[in-house]
Parts: C-alpha cells; structure tokens; sequence
C-alpha cells in the first residue's frame, strides 16, 4: 500500500531470487517436499534460462547457511583456484582478460548446487532441474531488466565477431539486433544440457563427454583451460568467519573470500552510535562512507589474509584504530578495487546475482554465484546453451602488484553471502552483487535495517551508494541534496546518479527469520527484477 511492495511473511518457506521464475521455481521445489539446499539447485538453474547475462553453471560461487539440524553456520566454497593452465606471462593489464576463452576460469557453480543437494537435499537433479528445463524449452517472456541487459551488451559483443555468432544464434534466434519488452527466449541447447546433467551428473561436465565439449571449443578460441582443471574443481566446505554487529553476530566465507571487508566495517561501525543520528543524514553517511573506505583499504593491502593476520586485522586494537580515523575528520583517499589504480571511477564490469531461501525445517541460505562481466568471457559454447565466465579478469595480473595471482593458487573473490544469528538462532540472509561493490553496500543496508529499525524491504530499498578510487563515490540522488552538499564539504568526491534507482548499487536478496515463532519474511531488490515466492 502507498506506493510500496507489500510485506512478504510465512511460515512454510521463502525464496527471494533476482527474477520472479527463479524465485517461484524454488517455491515449487519446496513446495513438493524439498528442502533449502533443494531449492538452491531449483533457483539456480532457472536464474541461469532467466538472467543468462548474469547466471550460468559455468560461473562460480559460495554460500553461507544455517543447517538446521546441525544447529550450526556452515559455508560451502565453490570458487575454484587459478587454473594451472593460466599463461600469466602473457598478460600485464587486467583489461586483457576481460572477453574471451583466455578469460575462462572452472567453472564450480554445478558443483556447488549438487554438492549441496548431495549433503543435505533430498530431491533428485531431475526434480530440482525441472523447472529450469521446462523455462529453456518452453520459452519465457523477457521482462524490463533483461531488455535493458541485452540490449546493451548485444552491441558490445558485436565489436567481437569471434564471439558474436554463437552468443547471437543462442540468445537472438530470429536475427534481430535488439530485445523488446515480452519477446519471448527459446533455449532448447541448454534444456537439452540441463536434462543430460540431471541423468548423468555433474561428472558429464566435470570429467565427462560435456567438458570435453567445453574444452575443445575453448582451444579452438585460444584458451588454454583443460580437462585436468575441469576435474580438479572440488567444493570445499569451510568454517565460516563471523564478528559481532550489535545483537547479531554476522557470517561470510573465509579467505580467499574478501567478505572480511564487510565484516570490517561492521566492526568500525559498531563503535559509533547511529541509531541516535539522523538518517541518511550528513554525519550517518560520513561515517559509514569512511568506515567502507578505510575497510576496503585493509582488504587491499592485505588481500586473502592468514588466519593470524586476519585475527589481527579484526582485533579490539586494529578496529579502534580505525574508528580514530573515522572520528578525526581529515579527507580520506584510498583505494576502492583491487591495489591497482587503472579502473577509472564508474565502471562495474561485474554481474552477479544472489538469493536467499528459508523452509520450514529452520534451513537458511544465501548464494551469491556470478560469471562475473555481463554474459562473462562472451563465449556460448555451440550445442549446449553454456555461456561461460570471465573469473580471470579478477585475477590480480599486475607486475609488481602484492597480490598478483598464480597458477594454481586461491582466487580471492568479491562475494560475501551472510548469515547472521541472534542468541545463536539464525536470523538474517542477506546477500548482494555488485562486484566490490557488494562488500560496501551489504554493510549501508544493514545499519538502515540493524541501527534505524527499518523492515527488511525498506532497508533494501533505501538509497545507496558506491564508492570508487581516491575519494569518488555515486549515491542514488534520493539522498537530499542538502546532505550531498555536506558530504563534499567533508572531503567526500560525491556524484549523485541522475536516477533515483540504479543497479550500479547492487541488487540485493534477503530473508529474515524470527526465532520466536518461525516467522519469514522475504525482501528484494527493485533494482533489478527481484523478487519473492513461498510454497
């Protein structure tokens, strides 16, 4: 009512997903006796038919979860290492690697949904499939997002005519150059892909005649990936990391994840009273914009941290550092990326997609999975429907660079799936895309729903802000003029978005519960096409 969505409870099970199939398609797995690790698989696979520019079983991902019957937080790492293969010699600027088959890393995103089903579903991969393969076969009509998306990228990879072919004759089957609002997209390739998984197993593509398929294409495109990285993609299970914000304590994968920036700066935060300040005032936002700075400066010197230096790096003494710095008031510059300065303020290559599911058992997930660039390496290979990633342009390939990546080992990724518990019940999964920008906008919307007390929907939808290199940041302009003003005044390089919404800030999916009576409550993004389902 007023103008807003309405809010979104049940008892029996919540799906918030970036597009209304996927997130019914995980409804309808539940709905049929299936779990959250189910549903994951479910939302997933149709995510990869209905945002291909942002989903695929050739990206990767993690998950943060609350197991029910373990009574415990539990990640599951599906990012896999800088393949052996990678010819690092070759390249000195990451804009190098940012299309084509050089650009492909493993894919571990089908090894994540299965090994998830695997553990702890019950559902066959026919049954999670079968919403998937039903929207690839049958078709669905493209809603607003998806022209905005295509319609962008479609020129982009037409200056790439060693990609173009085989992504136009996937996703532009009459020939035309643009995607009008309902025109309705066809996959049978991938339906048909999606069906030989769901009888033979993740072992068809990881080892089987799928990879072989894969890898051929890719060598014939220049790559050098092969059936020996394929089959060394193994998910891991890992312990999470967690620190206490307010009443909640609040968990993201481990390094090599860089969700530790998140974590940081709801430590630096967590010493500041601002709950008594105006929201979205001058001085709530200068705290939070420096705090976010000062985190992402952390992670970028000490990127995919040990143990001890990580400990160290979130300890009482570290922390209250910080906050000295937050409360001085000098200008803050530093970096916002990775330790290079080349990406100018503005861009944001990265589409990533995340979403979150409750059941009725008390299971509670979030899943952030990406295949990083819209539509990733710009590779479809021919027959199978599978656009694959472009992980390797978040390899750090910089000589001299701290962090310059290896073949072999870990890929430190920009993702921060959470999960937070309150008096050890789970209570919160929150989760977002938006490249590094999700390690920044995670934390603004939890102060608006944590320290302002707004329900979840809103504090999704209240303004955002990215920030870039040095000290340039983008808010959404429904922050008041008068406190842009101020902000500049403090040093901040503000530029408001000439639009009130921009997805330039994420696109986030969150599902609370309420230990008290099993209550959820779904929220999404309209930033994009989020949004909510229950069984």
């Amino acid at each position: 009512m007023h103008g807003r969505r309405p809010t979104m409870s049940s008892l029996h099970g919540m799906v918030a997903a970036a597009h209304p199939l996927a997130a019914q398609a995980g409804a309808r797995i539940l709905s049929q006796g299936g779990n959250a690790f189910d549903a994951v698989g479910a939302v997933a696979a149709a995510l990869n038919v209905v945002e291909p520019f942002m989903s695929s079983f050739g990206g990767m991902g993690s998950a943060t979860m609350w197991v029910a019957a373990e009574k415990r937080v539990r990640v599951l790492d599906f990012v896999p290492p800088v393949p052996e293969s990678f010819p690092l010699e070759r390249f000195s600027r990451r804009s190098d690697l940012e299309r084509g088959a050089l650009a492909v890393a493993p894919p571990g995103n089908l090894a994540g949904w299965c090994e998830l089903n695997r553990t702890y579903g019950r559902l066959s991969l026919a049954e999670i499939f079968a919403p998937a393969i039903a929207l690839a076969a049958d078709g669905f009509p493209i809603a607003e997002f998806g022209v905005a998306e295509f319609n962008e990228q479609a020129p982009l990879l037409r200056e790439r005519p060693e990609l173009h072919a085989d992504w136009a004759k996937n996703y532009l089957p009459g020939g035309g150059d643009t995607i009008e609002l309902g025109q309705i997209l066809r996959q049978p390739d991938l339906a048909g892909t999606l069906s030989d998984i769901a009888a033979k197993g993740p072992e068809h593509f990881y080892r089987g005649a799928l990879g072989e398929t894969v890898i051929a294409h890719l060598k014939a495109k220049g790559g050098t990936l092969t059936m020996a990285d394929l089959a060394k993609v193994a998910p891991r299970w890992r312990e999470p990391i967690a620190a206490t914000y307010r009443d909640r304590l609040v968990h993201v994968p481990p390094p090599a994840c860089e969700g530790f920036q998140f974590l940081l700066t709801l430590r630096i935060l967590d010493g500041f009273d601002l709950a008594g300040l105006e929201r979205n005032g001058a001085e709530h936002l200068d705290i939070v914009y420096r705090a976010i700075r000062l985190a992402a400066g952390q992670r970028i010197a000490h990127n995919n941290p040990k143990p001890e230096k990580l400990a160290e790096l979130m300890s009482d003494a570290s922390v209250e550092k910080l906050r000295d710095r937050v409360r001085d008031g000098e200008p803050i510059t530093g970096p916002t990326e990775q330790w290079m300065a080349e990406a100018p303020a503005g861009e944001d290559p990265a589409h990533t997609t995340s979403f979150s599911i409750a059941d009725r058992e008390g299971n509670l997930i979030c899943v952030t999975q990406s295949i990083g660039s819209p539509f990733g390496s710009g590779v479809v290979v021919p027959g199978t429907g599978l656009c694959l990633n472009n992980f390797l342009y978040w390899a750090d390939v910089q000589p001299g660079s701290p962090n310059r990546s290896q073949p072999g080992s870990e890929l430190p990724m920009c993702m921060s799936p959470s999960l937070s518990t309150r008096n050890g019940e789970p209570v919160l999964a929150l989760g977002t895309p938006g490249s590094y920008g999700i390690l920044q906008t995670q934390a603004q919307a939890m102060v608006q729903h944590v320290d302002f007390g707004l329900p979840l929907q809103e504090a999704i939808e209240a303004p955002r802000a990215r920030l870039w290199d040095g000290r340039a940041i983008e808010v959404e302009d429904r922050i008041p003029a008068g406190t842009i003003a101020a902000l500049r005044q403090r040093g901040h390089e503000i530029v408001p978005f000439d639009v009130g919404w921009t997805m330039r800030v994420g696109g986030m999916q969150a599902v609370a519960r309420d230990p008290a009576n099993g209550k959820l409550t779904g929220a999404c993004d309209p930033r994009r096409d989020g949004y909510v389902a229950t069984p």
